[in-house]
């Protein structure tokens, strides 16, 4: 027999069917701002909330970037300025490059 689930968080929908995912729901998801979710309805009308996964996302990348804004978050003070010189060499490096996005790429590239 099945042991009934008992809510953890509640949210209120506005006055446009509108809500906000708790806190403890995002972090049990990995929700950001901007991903999407998914409502699954049973046979019993419970209804399951999930993250959509992004086929484009790299889930590499999405951990890497999840390190970073923890750490950012918790050791503030490792922050530095970048400096000048640093953007000037940058520039340079960069400064005759030409880089199409839409371009298709090439089986090279691929």
């Amino acid at each position: 027999m099945a042991t009934p689930s008992t809510p953890c968080s509640e949210s209120t929908l506005t006055d446009r069917y509108q809500t906000t995912v708790p806190d403890p729901i995002r972090k049990v998801l990995g929700l950001n701002k901007r991903d999407r979710i998914s409502y699954t309805i049973g046979s019993d009308g419970q209804v399951t909330i999930a993250r959509i996964e992004d086929e484009n996302n790299d889930p590499l990348l999405g951990q890497f970037l999840n390190f970073l804004a923890q750490d950012i978050q918790t050791n503030p003070q490792h922050i530095r300025q970048v400096s000048s010189d640093l953007v000037d060499r940058i520039r340079s490096l960069v400064a005759n490059v030409n880089l199409d996005l839409d371009a298709p790429l090439t089986d090279d590239d691929e």
